[in-house]
């Protein structure tokens, strides 16, 4: 439960994140940056939404 917890604040935290430098990277016109940003940031998440899925199933799944 513990860790289904920290992964939800994770992927919080990655999104703010996300966010805030597409912001500030956005308004200087770096567009190599902007593009690499994009694809690290979904890779993130997707990373927080597996281990999210995981502690799911360990924590709903059956133990027969």
């Amino acid at each position: 439960m513990i860790g289904l917890l920290i992964f939800a604040g994770l992927t919080a935290f990655d999104t703010q994140r996300i966010k805030t430098d597409y912001i500030a990277h956005a308004q200087s016109m770096d567009q190599e940056w902007l593009s690499k940003s994009a694809t690290m940031g979904a890779l993130n998440l997707y990373l927080n939404f597996i281990n999210i899925f995981m502690f799911l199933l360990q924590f709903m799944g059956n133990r027969e």
